[in-house]
């Protein structure tokens, strides 16, 4: 039934970056989420939208950013932001990989900023080389960045079955926010969602029939 594996980057085959966020949070006095709140309003034309479209430069996104945040209390450079993405390797999801691409087509749909040295957004060396790694074995990888589309918008989903050609019902996708499923499982597709990663992959090996744990 499946021919096709879809996977989210951050937040499934790296850890998540909520995590800096919060980890930012606690050390600068904000309340728990706050930047996640903030990229969660008006998610089709805010300023986090907009750079991931590439619709405005770093520097414009950073100011757009402070800007939406000081009107919800708390000032923040986006730039400050930026360097919170940068999450570390998930050693099993990248060990799982190399097992699926035999059987199955491989693609990654990562909403990103054209920031950093890798699709990732990675700011240094080994992180970069890291990173590099995981993405060469993907068959196709699709960014926000350079498509001109992000998570969740439908249409970037049809994209990606007309890049792979695999129709949706023949995908199987894992993503770490509802947010992002919910359209794609409208289209056709068979979503998992990751919060656990070893959970995560013991559904997908049941889904594919293959051992991934």
């Amino acid at each position: 039934m499946y021919r096709a594996v879809l996977w989210d980057f951050g937040g499934v085959i790296t850890t998540s970056p909520f995590e800096a966020f919060n980890h930012y949070e606690g050390e600068n006095g904000l309340p728990v989420d706050f930047i996640r709140t903030i990229n969660s309003r008006n998610p089709n034309d805010n300023a986090w939208a907009k750079f991931e479209r590439s619709d405005v430069t770093a520097e414009e996104f950073s100011d757009l950013f402070e800007q939406e945040s000081g009107a919800a209390g708390h000032a923040v450079p986006g730039r400050e932001v930026l360097a919170l993405l940068s999450g570390r390797v998930r050693p099993a999801m990248a060990e799982a990989l190399p097992l699926i691409k035999p059987h199955f087509v491989l693609a990654c749909l990562t909403n990103n900023f054209a920031v950093g040295e890798s699709p990732a957004m990675t700011f240094d060396a080994a992180r970069t080389r890291e990173v590099q790694a995981v993405m060469a074995l993907f068959h196709t990888v699709i960014e926000s960045s350079k498509v001109g589309m992000r998570k969740p918008d439908p249409r970037i989903y049809a994209y990606v079955c007309r890049q792979i050609d695999v129709a949706a019902e023949n995908i199987v996708y894992l993503d770490d926010l509802g947010i992002n499923l919910k359209p794609a499982r409208a289209l056709g597709m068979t979503t998992i969602k990751v919060t656990d990663p070893d959970a995560a992959l013991a559904e997908l090996g049941g889904l594919l029939d293959l051992p991934l744990n």
